[in-house]
């Protein structure tokens, strides 16, 4: 029966030349990967879209639900990651809430693959 030969590891240190620091941190990863998530929902799209055709400005989430066929509670649920993500701006005005996009934000959204 032949045995195979044993193999020694490389030992040429400069094909192996150790990852440096990460570009991004992880506060920064985290961020981003915030407004991602909050991008990958169809309904949130649609949201965002919403806002940004309204002519005033700014939508009230009253007006947001019929055209989502979704009920009050999740449209606003889906405003909120849209908020927390720093996409949309709430004001609340006696029993509603008004949503706009904040000034630069999708600019910025755009621009987050090209700062990796």
């Amino acid at each position: 029966m032949n045995s195979l030969p044993i193999l020694e590891p490389a030992t040429d240190e400069a094909c192996c030349t150790p990852a440096g620091m990460p570009a991004l941190g992880a506060e920064e990863a985290k961020q981003k990967a915030l407004v991602f998530k909050a991008l990958a929902d169809p309904n949130r799209l649609r949201l965002l879209s919403i806002v940004k055709a309204e002519a005033s400005g700014e939508s009230c989430v009253c007006d947001l639900t019929e055209p989502l066929d979704l009920g009050q509670p999740t449209v606003s649920h889906h405003l909120k990651i849209l908020v927390d993500a720093g996409l949309l701006h709430r004001e609340k005005r006696g029993t509603w809430a008004y949503y706009s996009l904040v000034p630069g934000a999708l600019e910025q959204t755009a621009g987050l693959l090209a700062t990796l």
